[in-house]
């Protein structure tokens, strides 16, 4: 750690009461030096999101994905195994698998013909004599240790000290009775925002705060008076009551397609977020592109799967209103990594009654960056 990262990741006090705590300073969010240790330290210390179950429900199914600017590719071996390895070839370092997802039972590098089985193996080597005298165990895909809630598959890129499911607690426990493995996806967004990814973390954490002066659609169905934070070790969970709006001034968009008697929004230290509503779920993970850069990857799910008219046009409705607040965040976003950037602001104080999520997520971004202390990811 250089001298500058070590004065800079010092000036957030993470043992201060939350009435009286600071945020985390604004060079957090733009300083390129910090990005980069992030994406050393931070993102492979921990479980993180890669994909989804149903992309490997079956013996040869595999999928790739970029987790934390690492080329990972996820498979289902012919033996039922969930496997995970680096999608690099082990010759000169190309792309071994450049499908998004197919099925089979080997990988071929197309650069120079390198075989692979599910299992990491070097099969085959074209002109390479050696590769029958000891290559094929010794020049495997480099694994990477992988886990599975369903509907979601998870990958570790260090060394877990927890297993998935201890890291996950509570959040597999509380959400049991959603049975969210029912759930049928539907769908995928992609957005590129010009903010730092911990903008992003922070606006959706701060208890609902937001909600009544930027989201109108949600704030016409959430009981604001009864918005909840509860924080735990590696997540925390804002739960509300659901409403129908009370007059007919306000935006009842939501109305119809946010239903139950409860929504649940779930976050996962460091970038996962799951909000959860009768019958309709959306997933939004968010990578760093750089340190005003990120992209969120909204997944949807839903009770019904697509193929009928009425599932289809509810499951349009339901998105519509998803991709607005969407946007009125990314707005806000945007705009708060402008005034970070802007020399003036440096930190602001935490609103204690609602930000405890807030807070406890750059608690543990403390935790992490900070190398005096061990994480236990």
């Amino acid at each position: 750690m250089t001298p500058h990262l070590y004065r800079l990741l010092r000036q957030f006090q993470a043992d201060a009461p939350l009435d009286e705590a600071r945020t985390i300073p604004a060079r957090w969010y733009t300083d390129p030096e910090l990005t980069a240790y992030e994406n050393e330290r931070l993102f492979t210390q921990v479980w993180l999101v890669a994909g989804r179950s149903d992309q490997v429900a079956h013996p040869g199914d595999y999928f790739t994905a970029e987790v934390a600017g690492r080329p990972l590719v996820i498979a289902r071996d012919t033996d039922g195994n969930l496997r995970g390895f680096y999608n690099i070839c082990r010759h000169r370092a190309a792309r071994v698998v450049t499908e998004e997802h197919g099925h089979g039972q080997h990988w071929r590098c197309r650069y120079h013909g390198w075989t692979y089985d599910l299992s990491g193996l070097l099969r085959g080597a074209p002109e390479c004599a050696a590769a029958t005298s000891g290559w094929r165990e010794h020049y495997h895909l480099y694994p990477v240790t992988v886990a599975e809630w369903p509907p979601l598959v998870f990958v570790h890129l260090g060394q877990p000290s927890l297993p998935l499911a201890e890291y996950l607690t509570p959040l597999p426990q509380k959400m049991a009775p959603w049975h969210l493995e029912r759930l049928h996806f539907v769908t995928r967004r992609v957005y590129n925002l010009a903010c730092n990814w911990k903008v992003f973390v922070d606006n959706y954490l701060d208890g609902g705060y937001h909600v009544p002066t930027l989201h109108r659609s949600l704030a016409a169905v959430l009981d604001y008076r009864h918005y909840v934070t509860e924080t735990y070790r590696y997540c925390s969970l804002q739960h509300s009551p659901l409403k129908q709006p009370d007059s007919d001034l306000e935006d009842a968009s939501a109305a119809s397609v946010r239903t139950g008697k409860e929504a649940a929004y779930w976050w996962l230290f460091p970038n996962f977020m799951l909000n959860v509503y009768q019958g309709v779920m959306d997933t939004n993970l968010v990578w760093p592109l750089g340190p005003d850069r990120c992209r969120v990857i909204f997944d949807f799910y839903f009770a019904d799967p697509a193929g009928t008219p009425q599932a289809d046009r509810f499951h349009a409705e339901s998105i519509a209103v998803a991709e607005r607040v969407q946007q009125e965040d990314a707005d806000i976003c945007e705009q708060v990594q402008r005034g970070l950037a802007s020399g003036v602001f440096d930190t602001g104080p935490y609103c204690s009654r609602r930000e405890m999520g807030v807070y406890h997520f750059h608690r543990l971004l403390a935790q992490f960056l900070t190398p005096s202390t061990t994480p236990q990811g």
